[in-house]
């Protein structure tokens, strides 16, 4: 690592640092109470978050799974799905340590190194997958940006949601079409570009991901997880007992994303907590109230992403275990040595 990486990596860390006691002093969080809300956690109320953790990277795991059908070459092999299911977990908990896109991009990437080309199965299968919980959030955070300005409620911001999600479902065809179109007219004038952007552009139009359908299909997973994300922020709002109405953390989680998307400090450290107080406050709660859920909530959601990666690395090693004892395995072997 170069000193020049080095010194981002402790400035990232400690701008993280600094963004933490920022929000522990604006908002007055008590730390001891905070610790006491957190022992106070029942084991069950910690298995409902944990459950609705796992279903957040069943679902981030089936949009990769469909895009990584889409650009597979028959000569690629497939990772089954408590494989991806295992990686992506993994990069779920990396990613709350590093930028998340790096984190999940690094666990998928070495997840598929043994299957056939992993940066772009990996990285920009990734990548691509995450792009569509940016166009998710981007339509509603209209939807909550309308809500704020007429000082909505509840069903204001239901209604909108709801409209700008069957908005982005339908758009996301004729954006297809037109990518692809875009492609059939300029590829009669240019012959084989040099560029190593042009060509992936290119490679894009050709391959399978500019399919409407897999385009509505993505658009849906990620409007199910964002609404996996709203329920997994209420269960530990109840979880330490802070007193925030749903639709204030639906309104607000738009602008969480966006600000994860952006995020300086590893994990969004500090950044995230200061984004989801700000817009909290903006629909209503008050500055002390979501300080210190945000603040809990950060240790919740960690200690979940873990328990999530550590089940799904066990069952994983045991189905290995379990696939070599097979006798299929056993005779295979045997076949290759005689």
């Amino acid at each position: 690592m170069t000193f020049r990486r080095m010194f981002l990596l402790l400035a990232s860390i400690a701008l993280g640092f600094f963004l933490i006691v920022l929000l522990i002093k604006v908002g007055k969080i008590d730390l001891r109470l905070t610790l006491l809300q957190l022992e106070s956690v029942t084991p069950l109320a910690f298995v409902k978050l944990v459950l609705l953790n796992g279903l957040l990277i069943y679902l981030s795991t089936e949009k990769w799974r469909s895009i990584d059908a889409a650009q597979r070459l028959p000569s690629d092999s497939v990772p089954s799905r408590i494989t991806s299911f295992a990686v992506t977990s993994a990069g779920m908990a990396l990613g709350l340590i590093v930028p998340m896109q790096i984190g999940m991009a690094a666990a998928r990437t070495l997840g598929t190194y043994v299957h056939g080309r992993p940066l772009q199965r990996g990285t920009a299968g990734t990548l691509l997958e995450q792009s569509f919980d940016l166009l998710i959030v981007a339509f509603l955070a209209v939807a909550s940006g309308v809500t704020w300005y007429y000082s909505g409620g509840a069903l204001m911001w239901t209604v909108s949601a709801a409209a700008m999600t069957a908005l982005a479902i339908l758009a996301v065809g004729p954006a297809t079409a037109l990518v692809r179109g875009l492609g059939a007219s300029s590829n009669a004038s240019i012959a084989a570009p040099r560029n190593r952007i042009a060509r992936s552009f290119r490679e894009l139009q050709h391959s399978g991901l500019l399919n409407a359908g897999l385009a509505r299909r993505l658009v849906m997973l990620s409007a199910i997880r964002f609404g996996v994300v709203v329920l997994m922020a209420g269960q530990t709002a109840e979880m330490v007992h802070a007193n925030i109405p749903l639709w204030h953390m639906a309104a607000a989680v738009p602008f969480v994303v966006i600000a994860t998307i952006i995020a300086v400090t590893p994990g969004g450290i500090g950044l995230n907590e200061l984004t989801s107080v700000t817009a909290l406050k903006l629909f209503g709660t008050p500055l002390a109230v979501a300080a210190q859920w945000s603040l809990a909530n950060r240790f919740l959601v960690i200690a979940s992403c873990f328990t999530v990666a550590t089940c799904a690395a066990i069952v994983r090693a045991l189905k290995k275990i379990a696939d070599s004892s097979s006798p299929d395995a056993t005779t295979k072997t045997e076949a290759q040595a005689g």
